[in-house]
């Protein structure tokens, strides 16, 4: 896959606006999110467009949703300073992107998505026979492609997203990226990072074209990195050259698959909204403590002399969570021999969720007193994401003709 520069560093993730987050939301993406903001540059954004191919019939609540996320976000740690926070719909180019990426995709790539007849199951009482339903995979292809996003953080169940993305880049640069005289301008471009690098990168590129050399590949990669006498189109040129293609427009992205939440519901299903089962970050210790403490238990155990097998019961799930071996054994021993009540086998559990939720909850007190606080961050993300997108977008319209000459 070819790149442009710092195009491996940079990561993309978006979440939609769903309100306050929940467990399952820290656990499941924001403490991913806080290890990729210090190894990568992040991009993470409020996908409210997105919102709307499932929810347009009541959009009222987006906005008070997207100040309740990103105050989650802050306050679980998610730093301004070190990533980009930005809205979806404050960046038009997302919907340029998608528009023209619309006129090259086949129907049939967007209709062959899993998640596309899987969420028509399960929103059976919703009419998703709408256009942009069917089309926003592609929005998330574009929403990826408009930041050169190298890296994008998904679980299993997403990789097919990030497979049709770098389908529909691979489509547009074979069709775009044929500019007039290519090699000649390449050829030109390579002049420009002196006669030794100029050799050595031939030399890479012979390599790589004829044998298959991968390493050669990547030193050639680097060699094209660290040239900083050349401009960003020529670097792109010569990324197209050096794999024997045409110039790169829109890299392919990889997919960085991420670890599967293991955070239970209260009641043992997946932690969901739609289920009722969950805790949320900004729960009072009051709410977290009766949560947990009436949370469903193995049905086995009726009586508190009742032995109980952990594997049956919700409660074990977060202890594989939130406790240590000595715990784990202590639970194992205490329910099978009725040693401890259910009560006893919680109290860790809520000490823990609570001693978790206490740094959480404080941050969160003071950026909820700091409104103009979160409104001016994500004024910045988006400024610096709108840039970003406005100097791809200029390469695509150029690429496609559509800048007067």
């Amino acid at each position: 896959m070819a790149s442009v520069s710092n195009q491996h560093a940079r990561v993309l993730s978006g979440m939609r606006p769903t309100g306050r987050l929940h467990l399952g939301h820290y656990h499941g993406v924001l403490k991913n999110w806080l290890e990729l903001q210090h190894e990568y540059e992040c991009f993470f954004f409020v996908a409210d467009w997105h919102a709307l191919t499932t929810h347009y019939e009541d959009p009222t609540k987006i906005p008070e949703s997207t100040r309740d996320m990103v105050i989650d976000w802050l306050a679980a740690g998610i730093n301004p300073g070190s990533a980009t926070l930005f809205v979806q719909s404050r960046v038009p180019e997302h919907a340029e992107l998608h528009l023209l990426l619309s006129m090259i995709t086949p129907l049939g790539w967007l209709e062959r998505v899993p998640s596309y007849k899987d969420q028509q199951e399960k929103l059976k009482e919703r009419d998703l026979a709408t256009y942009g339903f069917l089309g926003y995979p592609l929005l998330q292809s574009a929403d990826i492609l408009i930041y050169k996003a190298g890296q994008v953080p998904v679980g299993e169940d997403q990789v097919a997203h990030v497979e049709l993305t770098r389908e529909v880049a691979r489509r547009f640069n074979h069709i775009f990226g044929r500019e007039p005289d290519f090699e000649v301008k390449a050829e030109e471009a390579k002049k420009k990072m002196g006669k030794k690098n100029a050799k050595l990168f031939d030399e890479l590129r012979r390599r790589y074209q004829e044998q298959g050399d991968q390493e050669a590949l990547e030193v050639a990669r680097a060699l094209l990195e660290g040239q900083g006498n050349i401009t960003l189109s020529d670097r792109e040129r010569l990324f197209g050259y050096l794999e024997g293609g045409g110039r790169i427009i829109l890299p392919e992205p990889q997919a960085l698959l991420t670890k599967a939440s293991k955070m239970p519901g209260l009641d043992g299903q997946k932690m969901s909204k739609s289920y009722d089962n969950t805790i949320s970050l900004r729960d009072s210790p009051a709410e977290v403590e009766k949560a947990l403490r009436t949370m469903p238990t193995d049905p086995a155990r009726v009586r508190r002399t009742d032995p109980g097998e952990p594997e049956k019961c919700p409660v074990w799930q977060f202890h594989q969570v939130y406790s240590d071996s000595s715990v784990h054994e202590w639970v194992q021993q205490g329910c099978r021999s009725a040693g401890i009540g259910c009560l006893e086998c919680k109290q860790p559990i809520i000490d823990a969720v609570l001693a978790e939720l206490a740094p959480i909850q404080e941050r969160a007190r003071e950026y909820e007193a700091q409104p103009d606080l979160v409104r001016s961050i994500l004024n910045e993300g988006c400024e610096k994401a709108r840039d970003v997108a406005r100097e791809t977008m200029e390469e695509v319209r150029h690429a496609m003709s559509l800048v007067m000459s």
